[in-house]
């Protein structure tokens, strides 16, 4: 009896074995999706010519079978498996029927004994079926496979930068004369894209803005952008944005306590000051030399509620750092009180009576007459500003405000060096240089990889108080 048994076991394990092995042959047979050869023109493109008819099999299935279909491990291995490709639809044959369930086969003969067995039993018979794709159902990367000549697939563009409703690519030289083409299907896969755009040339070394060509779509670069909960609007022609700096924008603002005064040297329009008021309550001075800049800092300053705690100028950053610690001094900002408060809450405590009461609270406590952080992100020419610290305190009652706090510098900067001791040790270097001073506490941060031989850093150090006091 137990020989019987151990027989009767074995025999069903072979059984699902092969029918294992069957499934699987069958599951690695798939359906050709690829988009068709391409002969048309280049720009516009002929749209109608990616259109594919693939003959399969689908199985007749009453409406309240359809859930037990798609589930079963017999039949789940050979339903359509196709992106975008839904695996039940309606019979056009008869609506208000049977749902068609598509399979990834073209007729009966591919189907092992028992998935057939179970649809024979679950369906109402099988019927042919054309399933058709045209231009949308393919992505990007499969229109350019099939448009661009074959030396060049490979190392064809799969994506792009994206600030506000603009996608920003940098095309290498051998892709230009398909640039329109490029640029045309990457706005037609990307629906919230307005705007392509291609890089003519290196970064302006005065404002960091740099020449675009528009490829696709409008010819509008004024932008909305949305980071760290604020709104920046500004024209990407104009300005500069790097969204890839989004983590480093975050990453500083961490750093920062609530309530701190902040002196930001080359703001843009901004990413490190806007946060910094609106999500930490500290009081900020902003420049930029930039008239652009300046222009969509002071927008984006209202638009997000605080022009009470960010004062802008348009000047040249050495000026500002010049000046920045005086500035603060004669005229500080008010007292630190908690974190901001949003109007309608303001409101809300004003009824109660509660703000009268934090207002007379705070006539007790300090104005705020001292810098505690410095910003310098102009990453190509930073270092060379930091000369502008020596001597900018010149007054003994500065010197006293300061005497238990010197600011914090955080200072952007690209080196060559590609291993990182290396390259602090070259960032130090420079920095004590144009200080004309050793530093004694700093730390020194990877940004990212700018080129095959080129890093962006950022150093932190405190600013040695023999250097600003002259």
């Amino acid at each position: 009896m137990l020989r019987d048994t151990t027989k009767f076991i074995t025999f069903r394990l072979l059984d699902k074995r092969r029918f294992a092995m069957s499934r699987n042959l069958h599951h690695k047979s798939h359906l050709d999706t690829s988009p068709p050869e391409y002969n048309g023109p280049l720009h516009p493109l002929d749209k109608s010519i990616f259109r594919k008819a693939i003959p399969i099999l689908a199985a007749r299935v009453p409406a309240s079978q359809t859930a037990k279909v798609l589930n079963s491990e017999l039949t789940r291995s050979f339903l359509v498996g196709i992106p975008k490709v839904r695996p039940v639809v309606s019979n056009p044959a008869d609506l208000q029927g049977d749902r068609l369930v598509l399979l990834r086969i073209s007729n009966q003969a591919e189907l092992p004994p028992e998935p057939l067995e179970f649809l024979q039993k679950h369906a109402n018979g099988f019927v042919d079926y054309e399933l058709e794709l045209d231009y949308d159902y393919w992505t990007a990367s499969d229109i350019l496979q099939a448009v661009l000549p074959e030396p060049l697939r490979a190392g064809a563009p799969v994506g792009f930068a994206t600030t506000g409703h603009v996608a920003h690519m940098n095309l290498n030289d051998e892709y230009l004369p398909y640039k329109k083409t490029i640029g045309q299907i990457f706005l037609d896969k990307n629906k919230l894209i307005k705007t392509v755009v291609n890089k003519l040339d290196n970064i302006d070394t005065q404002f960091r803005v740099f020449d675009m060509e528009v490829l696709a779509g409008e010819h509008n670069f004024v932008v909305e952008h949305h980071e760290s909960d604020c709104r920046f609007t500004f024209d990407f022609s104009q300005v500069y944005w790097n969204s890839r700096l989004h983590t480093e924008h975050g990453r500083i603002v961490g750093l920062l306590k609530p309530g701190q005064v902040l002196a930001d040297s080359f703001a843009g329009v901004g990413p490190f000051a806007i946060p910094a008021a609106k999500n930490k309550s500290c009081a900020v001075l902003a420049n930029d030399l930039n008239p652009s800049s300046f222009k969509y800092l002071s927008k984006n300053v209202e638009d997000n509620g605080v022009s009470d705690l960010v004062r802008v100028s348009c000047e040249d950053g050495r000026e500002f750092i010049r000046n920045a610690f005086q500035r603060v001094f004669d005229t500080p900002f008010p007292p630190y009180t908690g974190p901001k408060l949003s109007k309608t809450l303001a409101r809300k405590l004003e009824k109660q009576g509660k703000r009268v009461a934090e207002t007379k609270a705070s006539d007790s406590l300090p104005p705020r007459k001292t810098i505690d952080h410095f910003i310098m992100n102009l990453p190509d020419t930073a270092i060379q500003f930091l000369d502008a610290f020596r001597g900018a305190i010149t007054s003994r009652e500065m010197m006293d405000a300061y005497e238990s706090k010197m600011p914090l510098v955080h200072c952007h900067c690209f080196t060559r060096e590609l291993e990182e001791d290396k390259a602090a040790a070259d960032i130090k270097e420079r920095v004590e240089e144009k200080l004309g001073h050793e530093l004694k506490e700093y730390s020194v941060a990877h940004v990212r990889s700018v080129a095959p031989n080129k890093e962006m850093y950022c150093i932190a150090f405190r600013l040695p108080s023999e250097v600003v006091y002259g």
